[in-house]
């Protein structure tokens, strides 16, 4: 059951694409820079991510494992991984607590690429001991625990999960004996300021707020299900935007904060690293690669990113990543809307960096 679900997923990800729910992302507007007074060869992509750095703000978010197609995603974004120097998360290890059969199908990660930085992924839910077996199946730099209720209530009844009291306080025991960093991540319904706070406190090292705008796990769900199908929670959760926004507000400088959920070109990542963002993640659109064109066209996907990236930093005259954060944005329509509904002052984004002159 588990195998054919994991399946599934790798299929509707390629079939289905991003949405219905928007990202907020077409709200979101840099202003131009024509006088950005830097060359090209001195635009700085390197960041800080968990206490180590790496040369893009970009990682590979959680997307598979368990199955023999799995394995075989795993290991060309792994290879990719290595080409790019960037992070990796593997998907949920669930499969291989259960049947050692699998753990290969998540080791071949840190076979593919002794050196680098892995994040091993479970359950909110899952506990310390599973977390620890988890961790030292892949050798991992760190632990997702994701966060999936929506996605777990639309499964069908033998499938999903019903039982969530008692995550915060799980989360915090995870963090206190796990020997690696403990990152909390949503699977694209978002991230409020009100959890975030509660987060905080459990001793955690970063938030992944993955909002809406991307691959719907409530549609990849109900599509599974067959007909007929129940649309009604199809927009449910936060855009990836508002809750990146909602999550920087208080989080930033305590935790890292990963941005996911619908990213699809350079000018996203910039846009999210703008917004507060300390990394950004991305996983759909490798899949739809990797079954396109193989590692190759993966590693050409980041590599465009990289170039895009590059030029958007270049356009608003920002040396480093950091700088983006100093660059004016405006923020419209709908997004602008939800923002002032929840207390955020557009103002502080669109007049970043102006100093008024003196008169006369």
């Amino acid at each position: 059951m588990r195998g054919q679900r994991k399946l599934d997923h790798l299929r509707l990800a390629q079939s289905l694409g991003d949405g219905p729910a928007k990202t907020g992302f077409d709200d979101i507007h840099f202003v131009h820079n024509c006088l950005p007074e830097i060359n090209s060869a001195e635009i700085r992509t390197e960041t800080v991510f968990c206490g180590k750095k790496f040369p893009l703000p970009l990682l590979i978010n959680a997307i598979t494992g368990g199955i023999e197609e799995g394995k075989r995603v795993n290991r060309a974004l792994a290879r990719a991984a290595r080409q790019m120097g960037i992070p990796m998360a593997v998907g949920s290890q669930a499969a291989a607590l259960e049947s050692s059969n699998v753990c290969s199908t998540y080791q071949v990660v840190r076979e593919e690429n002794p050196g680098g930085f892995f994040m091993a992924n479970l359950s909110a839910g899952a506990s310390p001991e599973e977390a620890l077996q988890a961790v030292e199946m892949i050798r991992a730099d760190a632990i997702q625990l994701h966060l999936n209720i929506p996605q777990e209530v639309t499964m069908p009844a033998e499938e999903g999960d019903s039982f969530f009291r008692g995550y915060l306080e799980n989360i915090r025991c995870i963090a206190e004996t796990a020997p690696v960093p403990v990152i909390v991540k949503e699977t694209g319904f978002g991230i409020a300021r009100e959890e975030a706070l509660r987060l905080l406190d459990t001793g955690i090292a970063a938030l992944d707020i993955e909002g809406k705008g991307g691959t719907n796990f409530i549609r990849v769900e109900e599509e599974r299900k067959g007909s007929p199908r129940e649309e009604v929670f199809f927009q449910w959760g936060l855009p990836t935007a508002v809750s990146l926004v909602e999550v920087a507000e208080v989080a930033a400088g305590r935790v890292d904060i990963v941005a996911g959920g619908g990213l699809r070109s350079g000018l996203d990542i910039a846009r999210v690293l703008s917004l507060g963002a300390d990394m950004a993640g991305i996983a759909a659109p490798l899949v739809r690669c990797f079954y396109q064109g193989g590692e190759e066209a993966v590693i050409k996907y980041l590599q465009a990113l990289e170039k895009q990236l590059r030029k958007v930093m270049l356009m608003l005259g920002a040396g480093d990543v950091y700088q983006l954060r100093e660059k004016p944005l405006v923020i419209l329509g709908e997004t602008g809307r939800w923002m002032e509904q929840r207390g955020i002052r557009l103002q502080t984004f669109a007049m970043r960096g102006f100093e008024k002159r003196p008169e006369g």
